[in-house]
């Protein structure tokens, strides 16, 4: 299992709209093959110093050669349909997680399935 972190930073005025609009690229991402699910956060607007929508989405992917079939075949046609619709209205920045090792308390599973 491996993470694809992109952190986004959207101004007010289009963040309605790009959020509309970021549910159907995750939708036509998860289509991808290797894709098995993403998570959507909010993250703290200080960062945008409080002149933006700051979202974090975690794509779960069964592999590194999965990631690098997207990153081969199809990133670059789906980060420019964003900057077409948005050009400098938002940002991105992506990582890369590999899990190394999981932690829970005796007894729990909180993070059952991550």
């Amino acid at each position: 299992m491996l993470i694809y972190e992109v952190n986004l930073t959207v101004n007010d005025d289009v963040a309605k709209e790009y959020k509309a609009w970021l549910k159907t690229h995750i939708d036509e991402i998860l289509a991808i093959d290797g894709f098995h699910a993403a998570k959507m956060y909010q993250r703290d607007s200080d960062e945008a110093g409080g002149n933006g929508e700051c979202w974090t989405i975690h794509y779960f992917l069964e592999s590194r050669e999965a990631l690098n079939n997207y990153f081969d075949l199809h990133a670059e046609k789906m980060r420019e349909d964003g900057l077409k619709r948005f050009g400098g209205k938002f940002s991105a920045s992506r990582k890369v997680l590999e899990p190394m090792e999981k932690f829970v308390r005796s007894g729990e599973d909180f993070l059952q399935g991550e």
